[in-house]
């Protein structure tokens, strides 16, 4: 199978996990349940959830956590988009489009869009803690001692998932870096301060999604820290792509206003040392990243090939 053909199985697959998790269950508090839908289903690569089955197809030993893993891709991708909506607020990025229509707190009001996040954000968590109730089914009326050490061996992997989805979209990893950009918006950075919103603001989701998949794959230490570092590399290429986009990109393109971040007075990469230096940089880290993948095993043709689509991607 080519490498589009896959990755279009990819998405799709993730396309159904997250609907399969999101809620269905619609009371008095509708409206907030639609707007959370309607930003969620209005597509996108689906990059986070992707890249994490990538990880655990490449490093898993068997299939046992193929279930296992679902609903942290499902939790994933719902972080990823309360985080979508909470930036484009009119406090924030103050955006209109996202994803090619109208945003969230165009349609729905400032209000019902502040909830929608905190309510995706909310649910990410009651979704990733299902993970627990299927190891429960998996192993229900087994005694075997062989089946109880598995069953801890599960249970402990999926409490560090947690605890990596819990940390690191919060003040040590995505906010955090988001606060330093809100702050230092319009001011000059050194490459120290750009860095860290880079690493933080975008990198900490992809280093979650990656390092989640190794960890629910049963990969060894050693082998989570290589992929923490692919993803920083991975994170800081596609962050710094992004900021080469916004600058050549179209509105068709990018399904969302172009020259935001010159607009809005932020400092990025591309501010800092030109198009030319900042393709290099991608180019340099994105070949770092695969060279790390390269050295954990023989089935990472697919998480190469993603690694330099997203590097090169147009949108």
């Amino acid at each position: 199978m080519d490498f589009q053909s896959e990755l279009m199985n990819r998405v799709e697959e993730a396309e159904k996990i997250i609907s399969k998790y999101m809620p269905h269950d619609i009371d008095m508090q509708r409206t907030v349940l639609e707007a959370m839908d309607y930003t969620m289903s209005a597509g996108g690569k689906r990059i986070r959830p992707v890249i994490m089955k990538a990880v655990y197809d490449m490093l898993a030993v068997d299939d046992r956590a193929d279930d296992l893993i679902e609903p942290f891709m499902a939790a994933i991708e719902m972080i990823h988009t309360y985080s979508l909506i909470h930036d484009d607020l009119p406090a924030l990025d103050n955006d209109d489009y996202r994803r090619g229509r109208k945003t969230a707190h165009v349609v729905y009001g400032e209000d019902m869009a502040i909830l929608a996040g905190d309510g995706l954000l909310n649910y990410a968590y009651e979704t990733a803690v299902k993970a627990f109730a299927l190891i429960d089914d998996k192993f229900k009326g087994s005694n075997t001692s062989e089946d109880i050490l598995e069953e801890l061996d599960m249970r402990r992997n999926a409490c560090q998932a947690l605890t990596i989805l819990a940390r690191n979209p919060g003040v040590y990893g995505m906010i955090g870096g988001q606060v330093v950009d809100v702050e230092l918006t319009g001011r000059v950075l050194s490459k120290e301060q750009l860095d860290y919103i880079y690493r933080n603001k975008t990198g900490a989701l992809i280093e979650a999604a990656m390092t989640i998949g190794a960890v629910l794959a049963g990969a060894a230490e050693d082998v989570i820290a290589n992929v923490s570092e692919t993803a920083y590399n991975i994170g800081m290429a596609f962050q710094i792509q992004d900021d080469i986009l916004d600058e050549t990109a179209t509105f068709e393109e990018l399904g969302k206003p172009i020259h935001s971040d010159k607009d809005s007075g932020k400092v990025t990469y591309v501010t800092l040392y030109g198009l030319e230096a900042s393709g290099k940089e991608v180019e340099r880290l994105s070949k770092q990243a695969i060279s790390n993948i390269d050295k954990l095993g023989d089935k990472t043709e697919f998480l190469d090939e993603f690694v330099t689509y997203l590097i090169h991607r147009k949108n």
